[in-house]
Protein backbone atom coordinates (compact mmCIF):
# COMPACT_ATOMS: atom_id res chain seq x y z
CA UNK A 1 0.00 0.00 0.00
CA UNK A 2 1.31 3.53 -1.03
CA UNK A 3 1.21 5.97 2.19
CA UNK A 4 0.18 9.09 0.03
CA UNK A 5 0.59 11.35 2.63
CA UNK A 6 4.16 11.08 2.13
CA UNK A 7 3.86 12.35 -1.64
CA UNK A 8 4.24 16.23 -1.40
CA UNK A 9 5.01 18.62 -3.96
CA UNK A 10 8.72 19.95 -3.90
CA UNK A 11 7.65 23.68 -3.26
CA UNK A 12 5.08 26.05 -5.63
CA UNK A 13 7.05 27.58 -8.89
CA UNK A 14 6.57 31.30 -9.87
CA UNK A 15 3.28 31.88 -11.08
CA UNK A 16 3.16 30.83 -15.32
CA UNK A 17 6.75 28.23 -14.09
CA UNK A 18 6.19 24.94 -15.47
CA UNK A 19 6.76 21.87 -13.46
CA UNK A 20 8.56 18.85 -15.32
CA UNK A 21 5.04 17.36 -16.15
CA UNK A 22 3.55 20.00 -17.37
CA UNK A 23 6.67 20.94 -19.69
CA UNK A 24 6.69 17.16 -21.01
CA UNK A 25 2.14 17.26 -21.38
CA UNK A 26 3.04 20.71 -23.71
CA UNK A 27 6.50 18.62 -25.25
CA UNK A 28 4.06 15.50 -26.41
CA UNK A 29 0.49 16.41 -26.25
CA UNK A 30 0.20 19.99 -26.95
CA UNK A 31 2.57 21.28 -29.24
CA UNK A 32 2.09 17.91 -31.72
CA UNK A 33 -1.67 18.33 -31.41
CA UNK A 34 -1.23 22.44 -32.58
CA UNK A 35 0.76 21.21 -35.24
CA UNK A 36 -1.64 18.48 -36.56
CA UNK A 37 -4.58 20.53 -36.43
CA UNK A 38 -6.46 19.31 -33.66
CA UNK A 39 -5.45 22.01 -31.22
CA UNK A 40 -6.18 26.02 -32.47
CA UNK A 41 -5.26 27.36 -29.47
CA UNK A 42 -3.51 26.72 -25.98
CA UNK A 43 -2.41 28.57 -23.02
CA UNK A 44 -0.50 27.68 -19.21
CA UNK A 45 -2.58 29.08 -16.32
CA UNK A 46 -4.84 31.05 -18.82
CA UNK A 47 -8.00 31.42 -16.82
CA UNK A 48 -8.48 31.03 -12.73
CA UNK A 49 -12.23 30.12 -11.67
CA UNK A 50 -13.62 31.07 -8.83
CA UNK A 51 -15.37 28.18 -7.46
CA UNK A 52 -16.23 29.65 -3.61
CA UNK A 53 -15.36 32.40 -1.65
CA UNK A 54 -11.79 32.79 -1.54
CA UNK A 55 -11.44 29.31 -3.41
CA UNK A 56 -9.93 29.67 -6.76
CA UNK A 57 -8.88 27.11 -9.79
CA UNK A 58 -6.39 27.49 -11.97
CA UNK A 59 -6.31 25.12 -14.25
CA UNK A 60 -2.65 23.84 -16.30
CA UNK A 61 -3.76 24.57 -19.61
CA UNK A 62 -6.80 26.24 -21.31
CA UNK A 63 -7.17 24.26 -25.13
CA UNK A 64 -9.55 25.06 -27.36
CA UNK A 65 -9.43 21.66 -29.63
CA UNK A 66 -10.90 21.47 -33.46
CA UNK A 67 -14.35 20.46 -31.58
CA UNK A 68 -14.42 24.58 -30.42
CA UNK A 69 -15.11 23.58 -27.04
CA UNK A 70 -12.82 25.14 -24.33
CA UNK A 71 -11.18 22.25 -22.28
CA UNK A 72 -9.46 22.92 -19.02
CA UNK A 73 -6.80 20.61 -18.48
CA UNK A 74 -4.81 19.81 -15.10
CA UNK A 75 -1.35 17.85 -15.44
CA UNK A 76 -0.75 15.77 -12.42
CA UNK A 77 2.30 13.26 -11.85
CA UNK A 78 0.35 10.18 -10.98
CA UNK A 79 -2.76 9.24 -9.75
CA UNK A 80 -1.45 8.61 -6.19
CA UNK A 81 -1.16 12.48 -5.73
CA UNK A 82 -4.74 13.76 -7.23
CA UNK A 83 -5.54 14.51 -3.72
CA UNK A 84 -9.39 14.80 -2.67
CA UNK A 85 -8.84 18.27 -2.32
CA UNK A 86 -7.91 19.10 -6.22
CA UNK A 87 -10.86 16.59 -6.98
CA UNK A 88 -13.48 18.43 -5.10
CA UNK A 89 -12.68 21.89 -6.52
CA UNK A 90 -12.32 20.14 -10.23
CA UNK A 91 -15.57 18.69 -9.80
CA UNK A 92 -17.21 21.79 -8.22
CA UNK A 93 -15.64 23.66 -11.11
CA UNK A 94 -17.36 21.39 -13.61
CA UNK A 95 -20.80 21.63 -12.31
CA UNK A 96 -20.70 25.43 -12.09
CA UNK A 97 -18.68 26.61 -15.65
CA UNK A 98 -19.32 25.72 -19.38
CA UNK A 99 -15.95 23.93 -20.13
CA UNK A 100 -14.82 20.49 -20.49
CA UNK A 101 -12.72 19.50 -17.29
CA UNK A 102 -10.06 16.80 -17.98
CA UNK A 103 -7.25 15.70 -15.63
CA UNK A 104 -4.17 14.37 -17.62
CA UNK A 105 -1.54 11.66 -15.73
CA UNK A 106 1.86 11.62 -17.15
CA UNK A 107 2.49 7.59 -18.43
CA UNK A 108 4.57 5.52 -16.15
CA UNK A 109 7.25 4.88 -18.85
CA UNK A 110 8.00 7.06 -21.80
CA UNK A 111 6.55 6.11 -25.00
CA UNK A 112 3.50 5.00 -23.34
CA UNK A 113 -0.35 6.83 -23.66
CA UNK A 114 -0.90 9.58 -21.02
CA UNK A 115 -4.27 8.82 -19.63
CA UNK A 116 -7.16 11.42 -19.44
CA UNK A 117 -10.07 11.57 -17.02
CA UNK A 118 -13.05 13.83 -17.83
CA UNK A 119 -14.35 14.73 -15.26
Amino acid sequence: MINRMNWKSLGRLKQGMMNKSEERYEREILKPGLLAGEILWYKFEAIKLRIAKNTFLTPDFAVLPRSMVMELRDVKGARGIYMDDAKVKMKVAAESYPFVFKVCFVPKKIGYAWEEEII
